[in-house]
Formats: structure tokens, sequence, C-alpha cells
């Protein structure tokens, strides 16, 4: 095995597959990348049994081969050469890195110690969704933030994704707040007949979130275990969660005992402000004044002060208080698009808000109050 690879390029791989190198100390292998080259180009590959990433690296190929060689060490190292220019040869299972002025010798394992990337079933390898990268990305930022990972519901742990032949929806809850985003058909190809239900872990999500690039034709195909997001140079396959997704339709609100129209921005700075006084379970309060076209985020606590910042709003039924952790709130306003946004509130503290843009009918944020004490 021997190449000349340009420094930048290598760098960017390994830190792409570098998400998913696993720590386990049965299988120290995972903490290895396997570097592959064949058919005229360089294949970076890691896996930690969960999900495995492979992206494929230009280079000058002299010689094929393989190699096992320890990911974070490799990573370390390239990134801190100065020279764009390396020469990398195989010594055996070890991998000798050479540039004008520099010389390593990194310890590898044999590949074939290296676990086998799973592949998707034959028969569902010529079904698939074909999208543009940038809405995909853009679409699961806004649903990943109505979620966090819970050890004591795991199916929560993942982005419900619910194909139709007319839009794809991707949703994601922590049974306090839930974020919807739906993809309508004009925005995607498919060659698939039948609609589905998957649910793709958090981890996955995220991963494919930090290193999905913008402007690329993404493939989506999946089996009943797993599902593979590809690009020009990348792979990505994962494990999908086995489980029951709630039925969440049922608490998406649909009527408001007051509806509140306000500038996006203002109300990101009135949460940021009011946070600084927020107690220490994050609750803010959001008020409309009796016969006033006004909304006020108020938070206090007694060790730092109180804090009123008034938005100018629009305003339609009977005046209500109601209160929020800050934090979710402002996750939820941030993943909206638009100018205004619009938070419908209700009497009852055990029914949720619901936060959208008027201008975008295919985002909606949900979020429970905290209940009063």
């Amino acid at each position: 095995m021997k190449v000349i690879v340009v420094r930048s390029n290598l760098k960017e791989g390994l830190g792409i597959i570098s998400g998913a190198s696993g720590e386990n100390l049965n299988l120290p292998i995972l903490k290895y990348a396997l570097f592959d080259i064949s058919d005229n180009r360089i294949k970076l590959t890691a896996t930690n049994l969960e999900i495995a990433i492979s992206f494929l690296v230009s280079g000058k190929i002299i010689e094929k081969g393989s190699a096992a060689i320890p990911l974070g060490i490799f990573q370390n190292l390239i990134n801190n050469l100065q020279s764009e220019r390396l020469n990398i040869e195989k010594n055996k299972n070890s991998i000798e890195i050479k540039t004008d002025n520099y010389q390593a010798l990194v310890q590898g394992l044999p590949p074939e110690d290296f676990p086998i990337i799973p592949k998707i079933s034959d028969e569902n390898q010529s079904e698939f969704i074909e999208i543009d990268s940038g809405i995909f990305k853009e679409a699961l930022g806004q649903v990943v933030v109505g979620t966090q990972f819970s050890d004591l519901r795991p199916e929560l742990n993942s982005v419900f994704f619910d194909f139709s032949l007319e839009s794809i929806k991707l949703v994601a809850t922590d049974s306090f707040r839930l974020a919807e985003k739906t993809i309508p058909g004009s925005q995607f190809k498919t060659n698939h007949k039948n609609a589905f239900k998957l649910l793709v872990p958090l981890k996955t999500s995220q991963e494919l979130l930090r290193i999905l690039k913008e402007g690329e034709v993404l493939k989506i195909y999946h089996d009943s275990n797993q599902i593979l997001f590809k690009t020009e140079n990348l792979e990505f396959i994962s494990r999908l969660v086995d489980g029951n997704f709630p039925d969440y339709t049922a608490v998406i609100p649909k009527k408001f005992d007051s509806e509140i129209v306000v500038n996006r921005e203002e109300l990101v700075s009135a949460l940021k402000l009011a946070g600084i006084f927020g107690s220490r379970f994050s609750e803010i309060k959001i008020r409309v004044p009796e016969a006033k076209k006004i909304a006020e985020v108020w938070s206090a606590d007694e060790t730092v002060g109180e804090n009123h910042y008034f938005l100018a709003a629009k305003v339609q039924g009977k005046a209500k208080e109601a209160s929020f952790n800050w934090r979710h709130l402002l996750d939820g306003l941030r993943a909206t698009r638009g100018e205004e946004v619009f938070l419908g509130l209700n009497s009852e503290d055990n029914k949720p808000a619901l936060l959208k843009t008027p201008s975008d009918v295919f985002y909606l944020y949900i979020l429970m109050p905290i209940l009063k004490t």
C-alpha cells in the first residue's frame, strides 16, 4: 500500500469518520480506522458497531492495499503536520508517513481484524429517497432540538421518520417538548411505492448534522434493521431503533385561549435576558396584559433580582400567563424560520403551547408549560 495524498483532504476525511469510532475494552479494534486503497481511491472507515462511516479521499495511488490504524493518534498527527504533500506507505502492519522534513511510523493492526461493515439487504438496494443534502440537514436540525437522551424511554432517543409518497415527516420529542418538520414531496424524488415509518437513532441524527455538506445529492436507503445515507463521497450506515414512537398527533393543540404574534429576534433577545434572572429551574413567565397589544417576558430570582421585557405583539384571545423553561423555548425559537413567530397559549397548565412561524406551514414546535406549585 502506497499513496500520495494532500494533508487537508486526509484531515477532512479523518474528521468525518471520527464520530463513528468506538470505545470498547473487549474490542480495541473499534478505536482503529480502516485505510483501504483500491479502485483508484482511498476509503477511510470507522465503526462502533452501531454506526459506520466511510469517506472517500482523493490521492495518487501508487500501490493498492489496506491497513487498520489507530484513529485518534493518526488524526492528531495529521492535524499537526505543516506540509500538505504526504507520502503514506504500509510497512507490515504499520503506516509510515513522510514529508520533506518529517517521518513517522504508526503501529497498526491487521486489516482483517477490522469489523465487517453491514450492508443494506440486496432486495432493498434499489429503493431510495433522493434529496438535496442541505434541505434534509436543515429539516433534521429543526427537529433534534425537540429531544435529548433518555435512559427511561429509549424509544425517545430517536428521530421518527414518517415517509409517504406525498411528504416526509421528521419528529422528535422528549415528552416535555416536540418538534415536527414536514418535507413536501416537491423537494425529494423517490421510487418507493409504499409508505413506511422508521426510528433513526438520535446519535445518528447528530452525526449527520455534523458531517453532511450542503449542495450535494443525498440518497437514503433502508431495510428492516438499518438505514444508509449516501452522497458522492460519504456512506453512513446505522442501526435503526427497535420500538414504537408515541402517537404524538393527539397532543398537538388545535385551539388556544391566547394567540400572540411577535418579532422573532426580539423574543430571542427577551429570552436571553430573562435567562439571566431565571430560577434554578430555568423558569420564565410570558404574560399577556388585559387590553394591551404587548407581551411581557418576566423572570425573577430572589438572589439575583427580576427582569421585565415588553414586546409589541398582535394578541387575540383572553389574557394569559404561562411559565416555561426558557432554554427549551429558545431552542424552538432558533429552529423556526421567518421574521415573526406565533405562540399559542392555553389557560390549563397541563396543555402545551405551540410555536411556529406564520409564513412556514411545514414546521411546528410544542412545549409543555412548567406546572404551578
